[in-house]
């Protein structure tokens, strides 16, 4: 892969979004490319927005990923995806967590949370995936693995042996959460699309 490929990582604080994007970053430095990550946390303890940048090819110099270049938007919330669908390039994939996580502006009653987002993220673009992580996890046997079986989901767009992945989660979770969180990343990575 001559080319830097730029994974957009969006979603609320306490979604596991920063681990999320260790374990990506993990996975494709072993597998052997240059890789730069840059994180924004914003008001990540109190549910606000959270973003991460992964980028990786041969040879990456930055890691923030410019608008209208983003590869992969991989949102584990349904209105962030709305929110970051601007920095998308033409013919991006989208990979998305079907879950709900109400904005404080929502739960006080000043707006309503958009209707049928999947439906119209389904009907704009041709490589839109909804993942309900949150079942994923749940059969997985922890309802704490969203992430982890989200990155499952995640996997299949790369031509990374699952071994390789296998062994980012091993680096980067203490060995009492591993075995659940393969079971989780496994079932990620079989999930329907």
């Amino acid at each position: 892969m001559d080319r830097v490929t730029n994974i957009l990582m969006a979603g609320v604080g306490g979604q596991g979004v920063i681990l999320a994007s260790e374990i990506v970053s993990e996975a494709v430095m072993r597998a052997g490319f240059d890789v730069k990550k840059s994180e924004v946390h914003g008001m990540a303890q109190r549910g606000g927005s959270v973003t991460t940048h992964v980028r990786f090819g041969e040879k990456v110099y930055s890691p923030l990923i410019k608008d209208g270049e983003v590869d992969i938007l991989f949102s584990f919330e349904l209105l962030e995806t709305v929110r970051y669908l601007g920095t998308l390039r033409e013919g991006a994939a989208l990979v998305v967590n079907d879950q709900k996580i109400l904005p404080p502006s929502v739960t006080l009653g000043r707006d309503a949370y958009p209707g049928d987002i999947a439906g119209m993220l389904r009907a704009r673009y041709a490589r839109f995936e909804l993942i309900d992580a949150p079942a994923v996890a749940r059969q997985a046997g922890n309802a704490r693995a969203v992430n982890v079986a989200f990155v499952g989901a995640l996997s299949r767009h790369f031509d990374i042996p699952e071994g390789t992945w296998h062994a980012a989660i091993e680096a980067m979770l203490p060995p009492k959460l591993v075995e659940v969180n393969l079971k989780a990343f496994a079932l990620g990575r079989e999930t329907q699309r």
